[in-house]
Parts: C-alpha cells; structure tokens; sequence
C-alpha cells in the first residue's frame, strides 16, 4: 500500500495477525521481495515478530515490531521494537513491590514466548527490588482453567501475584486467584490493559494492577507530562473512529511506529530513493538516529545499542477500579 510520509511515497506494510507465526514470516518475504516494500510494521504476537525479524534481517529490511521481543544478535541491525521494553514496564510494578513489603511473589503466564518475556523481566528484577519468584506456574492461550496452577500457587503462599497473560487470557489466573480465596496483591502486565479484560473478568479483577502506556489514561496525566497532549489527541480520535473505551495500547504501536517513520524517512530521502535496497539501508540508519519524537506511549530516542530508545515516561501503572483502568497516584 503507497504511503506518504516525510513528504516521501513510501510501501510499507502493517502484518496485524499475531496467531500464525509460520504464515507471518512467509508474508512478510513475499510482501518484500515481490511487493519491494521499504519497511515491514506488526505484528502484534510475539511468536509472528520473531519470524518476520528473521526475514527482515536476511532481505535487510527495516521492521517496526509492535510487541516487545529478544532478537538474535544478527536479526538487531533491522529491528526496532515500538513497545516498551518488558523490563521498563515491570520495573514499575516492581518498585510498587517493595514500596508494599513485597518479599515472595508467585507467577503464572502464557506457555509460550510471552509468558517467558514476562517471567524472565520479573525474575531478573528480584534481586533489586527485594522478592525472591516462588513459582513459575504457565498455561495455554487457549486453556479454559488453570485450576492445578493457581492451587500450586496458594500452596506457595505469595505475597503478591504477577501474570504473564495478555489480552483478556490475563483474566482467567486472577478469576481463579480471586475465586479460591487469594487475598494478596495481583499484578498484570502492559499487555492486559484493555476494556476486553474488565469485562471478562468483571468484579473479580477489582484491583488489578499494571503497567501501560500513558495513552490509556492521558485525561488523567499530570499537566506536564512530556506526552499529554499527544496521548489525549491519540485516544479522542481512536476512539471517535471506533467507540468509547476502546483505546489500547496497540493501536498506540502503531501511531507511534508511523510516527518514528515520519521523523526516519526526510533523513533517508536525502542519500536514496525509495524502493531501493540503499534507501533501505538509508532509512535503518535513520531509524537509530532519531531524537526526542513525541509519541503516544512516549518520547523515543534510538541508539544504536538501543532500538527502541523509551524511558521512564513511557509508563504509568493502573488499576481496575469500579470496572475501569484508573491512573494509580
């Protein structure tokens, strides 16, 4: 699909399907090579990203990835992962630990490449912040009961909870946390925070507490934060097109990842023309090179040795009150 962006006619293509890994990677080879696209954008599952980065990196393309993922060290030169960084993101709910006295935490997450970038992030942060992970309990996308692990995890007694899940699969844990009896804290991930989740989930994910983006709720931001007036122009025109209460934070990726191609491409354009392999390399240099772009999630400035290039204000936590996520203050 022709698009112009920097004052550029630039193709890129946006691979939105997160369920098919094997077909994700083929698409995005034949979009490349056939459709010589200057920039591949998705997907939204983790197992998807990792097989379009390995095209990327053979056909030297860049790729926007809009789930945060570990890339081989020879897939990074072409990568540049839009999300916060899982250990940004959980740095938050650890510092919350160990404001509340947090010293054992129980996990449970996905069986697959999420659950271990959830769990992974949680584990290494121990150490800093003072709790020691008691169980790794995991379960499918498409399971219906976790039954076995939650009891596992009562057995452990934790002081707090943290689930791996996304979407609403991170309601089912904390259902059936709630349902058993479980009192203490239960912690989610940026990837849970969505209207779907409440209402999976309904009263009994009260309480819940996550990282996200400032998109979700800019109404509430402070006056100064760097990307207020940003993330509430994002939200009211998302939600003008598709409904109230249906803002979340992938739909922000991809505003961003635009936005990150906007302030790329003037730079590009200068040393190549599009739809050649030098603009190519022209525009992954530019990708790394780019300062201070204002996005919906955050403010964005990639290195070389950072392709993602998000700090401290690219997160908030939130809480389910009263069936809806609310800034925590």
């Amino acid at each position: 699909m022709p698009k112009t962006l920097g004052g550029q006619p630039v193709k890129y293509i946006i691979l939105e399907d997160g369920s098919d890994a094997t077909n994700a990677g083929k698409n995005a080879r034949k979009l490349i090579t056939e459709d010589k696209v200057d920039v591949v954008m998705g997907s939204n599952g983790v197992p998807s990203s990792l097989q379009i980065a390995q095209v990327a990196a053979e056909t030297q393309t860049p790729y926007l990835c809009l789930t945060p993922i570990a890339v081989k060290p020879e897939q990074y030169k072409w990568t540049f992962s839009v999300p916060q960084p899982t250990e940004l993101m959980m740095g938050a709910v650890a510092e919350h630990m160990k404001a509340n006295g947090v010293k054992s935490v129980g996990f449970i997450g996905f069986s697959d490449g999420w659950g271990d970038l959830m769990y992974n992030a949680t584990s290494s942060l121990g150490a800093k912040y003072g709790y020691k992970v008691v169980t790794n309990e995991r379960y499918a996308r498409a399971d219906t009961s976790v039954t076995g692990q939650v009891l596992k995890i009562m057995a452990a007694s934790p002081d707090a909870v943290v689930v791996g899940g996304s979407g609403t699969g991170g309601a089912l844990p904390h259902v059936a946390l709630v349902e058993r009896g479980y009192k203490g804290r239960i912690y989610h991930n940026h990837g849970t925070v969505n209207a779907e989740f409440i209402k999976v989930g309904g009263k009994n994910v009260e309480g819940a507490i996550a990282p996200t983006g400032p998109l979700i709720v800019p109404e509430e931001l402070p006056a100064n934060h760097a990307t207020k007036a940003v993330s509430l122009d994002f939200t009211k025109r998302y939600e003008a097109a598709f409904g109230a209460g249906t803002r979340n934070g992938f739909a922000g990726y991809s505003n961003d990842a635009v936005m990150l191609l906007g302030a790329a491409i003037p730079e590009a354009a200068k040393k190549a023309k599009p739809g050649t392999p030098e603009f190519r390399a022209a525009l992954r240099d530019a990708l790394e090179n780019v300062k201070n772009v204002i996005g919906a999630h955050g403010v964005y400035s990639p290195t070389a040795a950072n392709h993602n290039g998000l700090d401290e204000r690219a997160r908030v936590l939130v809480r389910v009150e009263s069936g809806t996520w609310r800034l925590m203050k």
